[in-house]
């Protein structure tokens, strides 16, 4: 066996969890139904299975990388722990208030979103700081005492700690800290200085917010989780996903788990960004759809996009601003509720609806037979001949048509006189467009042009739609690599160890001040590396800096990438080259005689990671016809065709296959329509094209 370090990537979506294995001889994998009362116990299965598949022990194992969606799920699902929040005299309504924007114009009805905690919740301290951190009202210490001996008797297990402008003069904060340390030594206590030091306090104060409140599920989860892996034998080092789409360490983790918000698609990003890199491509469209959620991230120069706020919890529609803002570092992607668990409905004028709502792993789709009746993305998959009923996740889960028509018939059919196939044909193409519909958002807003883009597909569901989703696209190129059902997985193994430490600063660059922000590039950058050494004390660090900036009056900031020289010598006429550079490649032109400020600067500190293998182009193709074949709805034509059912190891480097065609694999198959065809690449990834374009 070789002497490369094994480790496993272990996935919890909301359907299943995902487990790969990686060695020397390459990666084995497992997916198995997420057992929600009990999230380890499904690791613990998995870790198993791929053990056994690998013919090795759990003592063997090195390392483990972790993501979960545990802590987007507590938040959505508002069961974290009894939570208090410490603010500022005169802003204790802040997260309620939100920004008085309304996310829908136009809508009379409008609701918007609960705060995570309701008013009696939230505390208050006579205290008050300016914007440039001094001290207007002194904060008493006697006052906190009190206040901990309130908190104290009404049973909080956790405490947020938001004061105004704590981003700049933390003292306060820490005051408050160190009261309740000493008087509610049991009490988990979150500050926004650490948590998020940005402007905006209600961003900042709902991500401290959010922080506190999955803190003690998230801590006693991941301290369970190590002890169960012990005992089973992998007594390894266990590191988490988290959204930037690094690693972090399991304490780091337990101490900000509401970096671990979005964990797993930031691995999917980065499994895409691998294979982008693999493949020489610079402009890639990431769409990862699994069990319950579909997401979609633009990555350009094999480097995901990423964004320092972002959303869970949507309430309406998963239209941005309705949701909770967490000011983090996260890789930017469009999430949508549109997975193989996504259940349909009928709307009051009579339209076929998807999601948000999932059937998760319990009870499943209807075709699980597991006490689900309502019709799913994957019932509608099974009905259209894309799942194969008797070799569903390599024949662990037995599949039942039969469910999945009498569901889409009770459900859709009767009210809409449909049959059941088209019944499933309508609830797929409601689905399709719904995350074309997203994709062409996310690219409009970013300036881009998805025909320029190739897409890359994974996850357990994203292979049976992605051909229909580059039609509706119009991206001619999809990539569907190996391991693709369990890309999230993979990606966590890709990942580097690295944080982000993000500080608000403001400055116009008319006052620029270069030694301040020479002193602040530095501070942050130790900052951010003490986090990875605590990870990886031996790996080569490097550091990104960047600053975000706008013209004065703006309401928002964009990011604009510094060198290592920039951080070291800071000097204003670059600042502004390069705002105005970025500016006009986003908007189309620039603003002359307009002040320009720098808001937030950001440091983000990684392990180098080892060059990437480019791909050699594959030799003659050699054609490859099926031996077995099976009916298959395709949406373009409104018919079904016999599409012939090639197993995916046959799939060899050079092989061509001309649609219709179902490329099969343990945890996904690949849908190649009429219009298409394939070609495998040397690393076995399977490269699908309109027929004139063809890769050979």
């Amino acid at each position: 066996m070789s002497t490369e370090k094994i480790r496993l990537g272990v996935d919890i979506g909301g359907t299943f969890t995902d487990v790969v294995m990686e060695t020397g001889a390459g990666h084995v994998s497992a997916k198995v139904l997420t057992t929600y009362a009990a999230p380890e116990d499904a690791i613990i299965d998995g870790m198993h299975q791929v053990c056994t598949k690998a013919g090795i022990s759990p003592d063997q194992i090195e390392q483990i990388i972790h993501g979960t969606t545990l802590a987007t799920n507590a938040l959505i699902e508002r069961r974290g722990a009894k939570t208090a929040l410490i603010t500022t005299k005169g802003f204790r309504d802040v997260i309620e208030m939100r920004t008085e924007s309304r996310f829908e114009q136009y809508d009379l009805n409008l609701k918007l979103p609960e705060p995570l905690l309701p008013r009696n919740r939230r505390y208050v301290v006579d205290e008050r700081m300016d914007a440039s951190g001094n001290p207007l009202i002194a904060l008493q210490q006697d006052e906190v005492e009190a206040l901990a001996d309130t908190l104290g008797q009404a049973g909080y297990e956790s405490i947020a700690v938001g004061l105004l402008h704590a981003y700049v003069n933390d003292s306060h904060e820490r005051m408050i800290a160190e009261v309740l340390a000493r008087k509610l030594p049991d009490v988990m206590v979150s500050l926004s200085s650490e948590v998020s030091p940005q402007m905006r306090e209600y961003e900042r104060f709902n991500t401290t917010i959010a922080n506190a409140y999955i803190k003690p599920l998230m801590k006693s989860y991941l301290g369970r989780l190590k002890n169960r892996l012990a005992a089973e034998g992998a007594a390894c080092p266990v590191f988490l996903m988290h959204s930037g789409g690094g690693i972090m360490s399991l304490e780091s983790a337990a101490e900000f788990p509401v970096r671990l918000v979005e964990s797993g698609p930031a691995g999917g990003a980065i499994f895409a960004a691998d294979i982008a890199a693999r493949h020489g491509l610079d402009k890639v469209l990431s769409f990862d759809m699994g069990g319950t959620t579909a997401k979609i991230c633009l990555i350009k120069n094999q480097t995901p996009k990423t964004a320092r706020v972002f959303e869970v919890a949507r309430t309406y529609r998963f239209k941005k601003g309705s949701g909770m803002p967490i000011s983090i570092p996260v890789i930017d992607m469009v999430e949508i509720g549109a997975g193989g668990g996504s259940l349909a409905h009928i709307d009051s004028l009579r339209q076929i609806r998807v999601g948000p709502e999932s059937a998760g792993s319990e009870p499943g789709p209807a075709c699980y037979g597991r006490g689900g009746d309502r019709p799913a993305v994957t019932d509608a998959d099974l009905v259209l001949g894309k799942l194969d009923a008797d070799n569903f996740a390599g024949g662990s889960i037995p599949l039942y048509p039969d469910a999945s028509k009498r569901a889409l018939d009770t459900h859709l059919g009767q009210t809409l006189d449909m049959d059941a196939l088209e019944a499933a044909w309508g609830l797929a193409e409601v689905v399709d467009e719904n995350m074309a519909n997203a994709a062409r958002v996310h690219a409009v807003e970013n300036g881009e042009d998805l025909s320029e883009y190739t897409m890359i597909a994974f996850g357990g569901a994203a292979p049976l739609h992605a051909a229909r989703l580059c039609e509706k696209l119009g991206v001619d190129r999809c990539l569907v690599p190996m391991g693709a059902g369990v890309g999230s997985a993979i990606g966590f193994l890709r990942a580097p160890f690295s944080f982000e430490t993000n500080r608000s600063v403001f400055m116009t660059l008319s006052a620029f001040a270069p030694d301040m922000v020479k002193t602040l590039f530095a501070d942050m950058e130790a900052e951010a590396r003490g986090f990875v050494l605590s990870c990886d004390a031996v790996s080569v660090i490097t550091a990104d800096y960047k600053v975000y900036m706008r013209y004065s009056g703006q309401g928002w900031e964009i990011p604009i990438q510094l060198s290592a020289r920039d951080a070291e010598a800071p000097d204003a006429d670059r600042l502004a080259a390069l705002f105005v550079t970025e500016y006009e490649k986003l908007f189309g032109r620039s603003v002359g005689g307009m002040e320009i400020e720098a808001t937030v600067w950001s440091v983000n500190a990684y392990t180098e990671q080892a060059a990437t293998h480019r791909l050699a182009e594959v030799g003659t193709p050699t054609h490859v016809k099926a031996e077995a074949s099976r009916m298959v709805f395709d949406p373009a034509t409104a018919q079904q065709h016999a599409a012939g059912i090639i197993p995916r190891d046959r799939m060899q480097a050079g092989s061509i296959a001309h649609g219709p065609v179902v490329i099969t694999e343990d945890e996904t198959s690949v849908i190649v329509p009429n219009s298409r065809a394939i070609t495998v690449h040397e690393d076995g990834t399977l490269d699908m094209s309109g027929h004139g374009s063809v890769r050979r």
